[in-house]
């Protein structure tokens, strides 16, 4: 339960980051922070899996561009269902999702391992 509360707080803590960074990107009000890394998280865990299955002969052929590009539709889908989320425009979405994971990534190898 711990490790989950810990993850929960390193996606607040990286879509603030990526808001601050990120022109065209925005988070305002307490709802808005907590409610969007929990959706971001369903949404990519459901229907994104779902769309990179079905384009994965696309995402061959462009060497994964389509799949960066379907992380940021889900990012805007998110940002349409939260409100207090803004995403004004694809290419936002499209580095937004590259630099979310990124911070993801980066804050989530401070976390204690498993085994240790």
């Amino acid at each position: 339960m711990t490790g989950l509360l810990l993850r929960w707080i390193i996606s607040i803590a990286a879509l603030l980051i990526v808001a601050n960074v990120v022109p065209g990107i925005g988070v305002s009000g307490t709802k808005a922070i907590l409610i969007a890394p929990v959706l971001i998280g369903f949404v990519n865990a459901t229907l994104g899996t779902l769309l990179k299955m079905l384009s994965f002969p696309v995402t061959i052929l462009t060497l994964g561009m389509s799949s960066l590009a379907i992380n940021g539709l889900m990012l805007m889908l998110v940002a349409y269902l939260v409100d207090g989320f803004r995403v004004d425009t694809f290419f936002a979405a499209f580095f937004g999702s590259i630099l979310l994971s990124i911070t993801n990534w980066v804050l989530r190898l401070f976390l204690p391992r498993k085994d240790d």
